[in-house]
């Protein structure tokens, strides 16, 4: 089987399809359709999210083009315990947000984004690194969506690749760009409501087209003993481990998880994230089903991509409406991901860079939501312009993992301890993505005493992870007590191990080396910072009467 063998729409069915999908999301978005725009409506839905609104967009927004593809191909690669090892520390990651977002939510109600926060805490350069992350990782987000978006219709249809990314930016665009976030949550609403739907009615169509369990029962032999086994090693430290480090990482540092942690109604915030955290491992674990089930039945992915994994199944075992199906599904995933990236773009720019930078919190309501849009406009832009050139965008994607994961200790941090200082926050950031860089790429020979010591600092690192993590449920003390059991356990199995698995130390180092040096520059420190001091720096753009549901 070649490319040319996958089932093929009409360009006439393709274009109705996505004209379908775009303009339905589109008139959606007329039923918030306002004349007179308000900025914090814009950017957070002046924190009056409901429940069920905010559940459906967290989950769509964490749920996009990557997740079906990479789950897929953990099922593929490592067998029984891949979707599992994709999906489930995915959905947990949206959970260990919750404490920490009651935190955030506690001491800047009225914050738009993270980095008010921060800024309010230590100032604009500590404020600005954050914001630089954030809009890096949402354009290569953006990329990436519009990316898959090219290849799913110049696989399915005659239209070429660009077409493909053209359609999608321009149609994500329309609908986002007037309402802001409001559109975003209300279209990622409608857009879970058919990926559920549609991913209900694909899985079992595969499973059953292939024979159903019992061909999977006779595929077992087909699998390796690691492949094979629930609970692989190779699968913990390739893909469970290093995911589970990347995803908090990114929980933490991404406007687009906090925008909808400072949007949701405050009462609402636990209930929202439990519900988000069991959808989205259930649609992501079923999805990676359908790369087990490949590999179960042998097949070997066209041109050795597994990206084209699921297209592959699905084209091959499955009647063109569910090809039908299963192409809005995965425009409806790219596409409710990208609104949020938009969406999160915007909010940093009007309200980190104008609204605390350049206007000094006085900003005009008018000109900032005109710098929002623009924000959108151009982004799309880039986003299409390099999505088109089909770039490698691994060493990007690498980079911007590195400073999250740098970024998450000195932000709970600054949240909880008055002590951290905005040099601590800094220069523990600046270390740790710099010491990542250096293990990632193995810029030192990993010779003498150099491996055992970036394995000291990735067990530190793992300590961190893991106290973090019963901090935010258990308090300081349990916080403490798991952070270093952790740490000594890990530097006895780390040590002459954990050198053959570069991405897993890197990144381990990053959450380390940044701890240990906000901690000492932050011990080196007497002044003590006042929490209530924030509250009063953020400030909504627009105020609205409480309970006022925009």
């Amino acid at each position: 089987m070649n490319k040319e063998s996958f089932y093929q729409f009409s360009t006439l069915t393709v274009l109705a399809l996505l004209v379908a999908f775009y303009g339905g999301t589109y008139l959606l978005t007329l039923l918030i359709k306002k004349k007179k725009e308000n900025t914090d409506a814009f950017m957070v839905s002046n924190h009056q999210i409901g429940f069920g609104l905010g559940a459906a967009s967290m989950t769509a927004t964490w749920i996009w083009a990557a997740s079906f593809y990479g789950a897929a191909t953990s099922g593929y690669t490592y067998g029984i315990s891949g979707p599992l090892h994709y999906g489930l520390w995915g959905a947990l990651m949206i959970l260990f947000i919750y404490p920490f977002g009651r935190r955030f939510r506690e001491l800047a109600p009225n914050a738009h984004t993270l980095g008010e926060l921060i800024h309010a805490r230590h100032g604009s350069s500590s404020q600005l690194i954050l914001a630089s992350s954030n809009i890096l990782g949402s354009i290569i987000s953006l990329m990436v969506n519009f990316t898959a978006s090219g290849a799913l219709v110049s696989v399915l249809s005659p239209l070429s690749f660009q077409a493909g990314v053209v359609i999608a930016g321009v149609g994500v665009l329309s609908y986002t760009l007037w309402s802001g976030f409001r559109a975003s949550v209300l279209t990622d609403f409608a857009q879970l409501m058919a990926m559920m739907a549609v991913a209900i009615l694909i899985i079992p169509a595969v499973l059953f087209a292939l024979g159903g369990p019992g061909t999977l029962s006779d595929g077992m032999s087909l699998l390796t003993p690691e492949q094979a086994n629930l609970f692989s090693m190779d699968a913990i430290l390739n893909q469970g481990a290093p995911f589970f480090v990347a995803v908090l990482a990114y929980a933490i540092g991404n406007q687009t998880i906090s925008q909808r942690l400072f949007a949701v109604r405050e009462d609402h915030i636990k209930p929202t994230f439990i519900t988000a955290t069991i959808g989205y491992g259930a649609i992501v674990i079923g999805l990676g089903m359908i790369g087990l089930m490949a590999l179960m039945t042998g097949m070997e992915p066209i041109d050795g991509d597994m990206n084209n994994l699921i297209p592959q199944m699905v084209s091959m075992y499955l009647s063109p409406v569910f090809i039908g199906l299963f192409f809005i599904l995965v425009i409806g995933s790219l596409s409710s991901t990208a609104d949020s990236d938009l969406s999160a773009m915007s909010a940093i720019v009007m309200a980190d860079v104008y609204g605390k930078n350049i206007a000094k919190n006085k900003p005009d309501p008018t000109k900032m939501l005109f710098i929002g849009r623009l924000t959108m406009i151009v982004a799309t832009l880039i986003g299409v312009i390099l999505a088109s050139f089909s770039m490698d965008i691994l060493i990007m994607l690498v980079f911007v993992g590195a400073l999250w994961g740098a970024i998450v200790f000195p932000v709970i941090a600054s949240c909880f301890w008055n002590r951290v200082t905005n040099a601590a926050f800094t220069s523990a950031v600046i270390a740790g993505l710099l010491m990542f860089c250096i293990a990632r790429f193995e810029l030192l020979p990993m010779v003498s005493v150099i491996p055992v010591l970036f394995e000291l600092l990735a067990a530190v690192g793992g300590g961190v992870v893991l106290g973090l993590m019963a901090f935010g449920f258990g308090g300081r003390r349990v916080g403490m007590i798991v952070a270093t059991i952790a740490a000594i356990a890990l530097a006895f199995f780390c040590v002459g191990f954990l050198r053959d698995y570069t991405v897993l130390l890197a990144s381990l180092m990053a959450y380390g080396v940044s701890t240990i040096v906000c901690v000492v520059v932050s011990l080196l420190s007497s002044s003590e910072f006042d929490f209530t001091q924030i509250d009063q720096k953020v400030i909504n753009y627009d105020p609205v009467k409480p309970g006022v549901q925009a």
